[in-house]
């Protein structure tokens, strides 16, 4: 039986190449996509697994509430751990600290070498550890122990990075690396590589008393009103302790270090569990790769509406086609077979077809591999085969054969073996119409919400890559570098060197370009007055930024050019929070951040984007502070940039010889902070496309069986005097009607999930009618061009052979 059962099935697959081929390649898409989807998944929410206390390590984050909202900082300040270890001892507290975009030059055996060919920039940084973060964090040593981190200038190298400075990390121990070209460190330890899937890509950890030992370098400060994302501090839960005691210590804790005088904020140190720090994008994480939950579900879910699509697909295909198997049932019940074995029947042969489809879909998943980093921020290599996928594959195939097969399985074998010995069995008597028709409502609502997804999220991309930032973007080279007496020593001769360059239009010093992620910000005093209840944001540059970076001033004039501040340019949006209704009014006055000396305000600059367009203009202040120039803005002309690229590199390398170059254009920079969202973007299209071919495929077969079982009437009408519109019409008309009725489903589901996804951008565009209209046109063409095809070779099909078939 079960042989005959296998023949009979193949045969009916091979019989029925188009609705094999419909079914499988639907299937196969799907599960395709719905695996890529799980491996990718997957991977985000293994992030810190590798920790063994994973559930019970802490970060201390701070939360600050203001008058104007309320701020989030993955930060804490300096003297935090200290005290942390004083007041609360029974946690175990660690220290880590980053300093970014750093150069480590390779002194090898000498620790008094010169200079080295082998210059490096971290651009993910360097960190600085104490022994207590070891204790926390569980890594595995290859060679050393977290005490070596005790003494100042004492560095570890992770495997991968030990490699890459000495060539073999063996022999890494013992050797000097100079950080920043100004403090030599020895290599007395090697981790094992960590993971990628981690917010701490630790490859450098220095000890956390060289971090002490160089304020001027890094910053470290004993001041509780300093609070930097850069300095984060972990705990590690007791057995004995819960989450919420430890929290509830915290705000004592803070009530007693932060300062009283302050009215003007109130700072809370809460706690950020390990687990969801990845997650919660209110605070940063070391790594520059975060998700919402909510995106990790919505991309689930997408992948679980694909794999639906295409068991609609089979449910509906399998349900029309089972008038063509009336007599085969017929005969098989009149021979003595009941309802369960047909039942068996059909969900065999949905099984040989999704074994095939699966098999299909591994072949696509991998070859889609190695493009998953187009579309996400996985830089790991991601592998299918491993013992989660194989599950995932299985269970899912199971619920594909249950999906797909129990209905047209029940609708098979419930047929009257008399009537189907007849061949009185019609697509009416069946039944499952208006299932259906339901069905192929549920499949386009679904596409249309991607569709509606799609044009929404490209559209804000393309507002985003076309909006007036308020500074010129274009051809704007900038150079990071040090802020140390070296460099700005030399930054004179350098900018003239660079203005003799053919090409080069202006050039400025500065602390920041104008559009960054960097908010640096203080509290301050306008006119002699009290502080403000807000914070003011903070941008350093010489006399040129203005010009450098196209900053049009809309009152007053530029600082002349200072080795200290002396004057200052303000916003307009700090001119309207202070309240002066006309910025030439506010030329003249005098405002102070922190404790500093009283400034004069000499112009007011226009509004330009500080952050992404994600965030408000924030009030901000402009003015010289020549100690802080880190970064060399270059407006260059377009015409032969690659060569002025090079005259660039090669004035550097004359003046900064020590140092390595390294350099970004300002619009790509920019385009960075939009990373997710164009991934976004290109995940929208990607499954657009696939749920419409998924739904043209499903289209095409039941548009297929129409035309089949109607090959009688159309040929009739066709005598009658019909044309070929009408035919087409004929067959046309109750799709149709299906995709507007799914449109009117998709357009409220569509409009809440983008209005969410919009509400991340303080600028953005409107969800107006238009995105929907030509959402709908766009459904409505695609299914008649599918419907078309089918329904034309009906139409000119000759009437005569048409009445003649039986």
């Amino acid at each position: 039986m079960l042989r005959n059962y296998i023949t009979i099935a193949w045969r009916n697959l091979i019989r029925r190449k188009a609705y094999t081929a419909i079914n499988i390649s639907g299937l196969a898409i799907g599960l395709a996509a719905a695996l890529l989807v799980f491996t990718i998944v997957r991977y985000e929410l293994s992030y810190e697994d590798f920790q063994p206390n994973k559930d019970r390590i802490m970060q201390v984050v701070t939360e600050s509430k203001y008058p104007d909202g309320v701020f989030y900082n993955p930060g804490i300040p300096y003297p935090a751990l200290e005290a942390l270890r004083n007041d609360i001892p029974q946690v175990i507290s660690g220290a880590l600290s980053a300093s970014y975009g750093s150069q480590v030059t390779v002194l090898g055996n000498d620790a008094n070498a010169a200079t080295n060919e082998k210059k490096f920039i971290e651009e993910t940084g360097y960190f600085f550890a104490d022994p207590q973060f070891f204790q926390v964090f569980q890594y595995k040593w290859l060679a050393g122990s977290p005490a070596v981190l005790k003494e100042p200038n004492s560095t570890v190298l992770t495997q991968k990075q030990a490699i890459k400075y000495f060539g073999d990390w063996k022999t890494a121990v013992g050797q000097y690396l100079k950080l920043d070209n100004a403090i030599t460190v020895k290599v007395n330890g090697i981790l094992e590589d960590i993971p990628l899937n981690t917010g701490l890509p630790l490859a450098i950890v220095t000890s956390f008393e060289t971090y002490k030992s160089n304020p001027d370098l890094y910053g470290y400060t004993t001041d509780w009103g300093s609070t930097t994302s850069n300095f984060q501090i972990f705990t590690l839960l007791p057995q004995n302790m819960t989450k919420a005691q430890l929290a509830q210590q915290l705000v004592t804790f803070s009530r007693k270090y932060y300062p009283k005088e302050n009215s003007r904020s109130v700072r809370t140190n809460l706690l950020l569990p390990l687990n969801e720090a990845h997650f919660d994008t209110r605070f940063g994480t070391f790594g520059d790769h975060q998700i919402s939950k909510s995106g990790i579900w919505t991309l689930a879910l997408i992948g679980v509406f694909v794999i639906l699509m295409a068991c609609i697909n089979f449910i509906n295909l399998s349900t029309a086609q089972a008038v063509r198997r009336s007599k085969e049932v017929g005969v098989r019940k009149v021979l003595g077979s009941n309802r369960k074995q047909l039942f068996w029947q059909v969900i065999g042969e949905t099984t040989l077809i999704v074994l095939v489809a699966m098999i299909l879909s591994v072949i696509i998943a991998v070859v889609c591999m190695p493009y998953l980093k187009n579309v996400t921020s996985i830089e790991e290599k991601l592998s299918l085969f491993h013992l989660p996928t194989l599950l995932f594959l299985i269970v899912t195939g199971l619920v594909v054969i249950l999906l797909s097969g129990t209905y047209p399985s029940l609708v098979l074998s419930r047929f009257n073996p008399s009537l189907a010995l007849k061949n009185k069995i019609t697509s009416a008597t069946v039944g499952g119409i208006s299932l259906r028709r339901a069905l192929v409502v549920l499949q386009f609502s679904i596409s249309q919400v991607l569709i509606i997804g799609t044009i929404v999220a490209v559209s804000q991309m393309s507002f985003v890559q076309h909006a007036d930032l308020g500074f010129n973007k274009e051809a704007l080279l900038v150079l990071n570098g040090n802020a140390d007496s070296t460099v700005i020593a030399s930054q004179p001769s350098f900018k003239s060197k660079l203005l003799g360059l053919p090409g080069v239009q202006s050039v400025s010093f500065s602390a920041d370009v104008p559009s960054s992620d960097n908010n640096w910000g203080t509290n301050f005093a306008f006119d002699h007055k009290d502080d403000e209840n807000y914070t003011l944001y903070l941008k350093y540059g010489d006399a040129d930024y203005f010009k450098t970076y196209g900053l049009q001033l809309v009152a007053g004039r530029a600082y002349e050019k200072s080795d200290t501040t002396k004057e200052v340019v303000v916003n307009e949006t700090l001119v309207h929070k202070l309240g002066v209704k006309d910025p030439k009014d506010i030329i003249g006055k005098e405002m102070r951040t922190g404790r500093s000396p009283w400034r004069t305000i000499v112009g007011v600059v226009k509004d330009f984007k500080t952050n992404s367009l994600r965030e408000e203009i924030r009030p901000m202040m402009i003015a010289e502070r020549h100690k802080s120039y880190s970064r060399t803005g270059i407006k260059l002309r377009t015409n032969n940039l690659q060569q002025l690229q090079a005259s660039v590199q090669s004035a550097w390398n004359e003046f900064y010889p020590q140092y390595a170059y390294t350099s970004f254009f300002m619009d790509e920079s920019i385009n960075d902070f939009y990373k997710q969202e164009q991934q976004l973007s290109l995940l929208y299209k990607i499954f657009a496309a696939i749920a419409i071919f998924i739904s043209c495929l499903g289209l095409y077969g039941l548009v297929s069986f129409m035309a089949a079982q109607r090959t009688k009437e159309v040929g009739v009408r066709k005598v009658l005097g019909a044309s070929v519109f009408h035919i087409l019409y004929l067959f046309s008309k109750e799709f149709t009607v299906l995709i507007v009725l799914a449109f009117l489903i998709a357009v409220p589901v569509a409009w809440y999930m983008m209005s969410s996804w919009l509400e991340n951008f303080v600028f953005r565009i409107q969800l107006g009618w238009g995105i929907f209209a030509i959402a709908i046109l766009g459904s409505i063409i695609i299914a008649w061009m599918t419907v078309g095809y089918r329904s034309v070779r009906a139409a000119f099909a000759n009437p005569v052979k048409s009445l003649r078939s039986e």
